[in-house]
């Protein structure tokens, strides 16, 4: 399937074995290629279980082949399109879907296009080209082809990737020019999510006694006594038992308790940062290159490291 020439509208695969045509289909259908957009033949020697004989496929030779290639069909739900199956004049014994299931099953009843290549010529490929896949065709492999307009690469693209070959690229191998081999591999795909039963965190009140003691400064009064010798006269004669008395004061300690605030604590949630790391086992492809005979091999470059 190359990709340089943009003018094409059509894309062709040729598969090796039905099972990557099948494939092939199946991405086909899933990136959003239409039924009618898509066709399918392959030589059959046994029939296919579900499909739908030639002979019993309707007649709309008036038609012609013209009008299924401007159309398409899709039929049935096996492969997402519909399979026919029976013997097609100048072919044999073949299945064939959709777009070239309805061209071949006109040309049973007598379109007069008849056979693959005039399928393919009508989807607007090239007589040297139509002659190519027909003979593919009775080489026993499976056609598939896809009516993309402005997807054509991406088609083509798809095609390739589940192992078809088309005119342009198996002809620059037979001729012996440059091929790319694909090696793939798997990587790691990762997802994330948040699981919101990971913990929690709970603050609690208790209330906890303890002695405190503080130093309070206080004041008292005490009577202070000072006695001296003197020798005078005394005012009265009269010597008498007298008595004096001086009140004395101190200060007082009450005790009392109130309640204040000491500490103020906040509570709240933040996103942190963190690494994890996860493992699995992948595959890759590699090359193994053998020679035969005196054949000579040199290579250049070197593996890339896998992801």
């Amino acid at each position: 399937m190359a990709t340089t020439t943009t003018s094409r509208t059509t894309a062709v695969g040729v598969f090796r074995t039905r099972e990557e045509a099948q494939k092939a289909v199946s991405e086909l259908r899933r990136l959003g290629f239409k039924e009618a957009d898509i066709g399918v033949a392959s030589r059959d020697g046994k029939g296919v279980a579900g499909a739908t004989k030639v002979k019993d496929a309707g007649t709309k030779a008036a038609t012609g082949a013209a009008a299924g290639v401007a159309t398409g069909a899709g039929v049935g739900a096996l492969w997402g399109l519909g399979i026919l199956s029976g013997l097609i004049p100048g072919i044999g014994p073949a299945i064939a879907g959709g777009t070239l299931g309805m061209l071949l099953s006109s040309a049973a009843a007598g379109a007069a296009a008849a056979g693959l290549a005039g399928a393919l010529i009508g989807l607007g490929l090239s007589e040297t080209e139509a002659k190519y896949y027909e003979k593919e065709f009775k080489a026993g492999r499976t056609i598939v082809t896809v009516k993309a307009g402005r997807r054509y690469d991406e088609a083509a693209a798809v095609l390739r990737r589940f192992g078809a070959y088309d005119h342009e690229t198996r002809t620059a191998a037979t001729t012996g020019a440059d091929r790319t081999v694909e090696l793939r591999s798997e990587r790691l795909k990762v997802d994330k999510e948040t699981d919101t039963n990971a913990g929690a965190v709970k603050l609690k009140k208790r209330v906890r006694t303890e002695r405190r003691e503080i130093a309070v400064p206080v004041e008292s009064e005490e009577v202070v006594i000072e006695r001296r010798p003197v020798r005078r006269r005394a005012t009265s004669g009269d010597i008498r038992a007298e008595e004096v008395r001086i009140p004395v004061s101190r200060e007082k300690v009450r005790v009392g308790k109130e309640t204040v605030v000491r500490e103020e604590v906040k509570v709240g949630k933040r996103k942190v940062a963190g690494t994890r790391t996860v493992g699995a086992d992948v595959r890759r492809e590699e090359l193994v290159v053998e020679s035969e005979g005196r054949a000579r091999v040199r290579q250049t470059g070197g593996p890339r490291k896998s992801r």
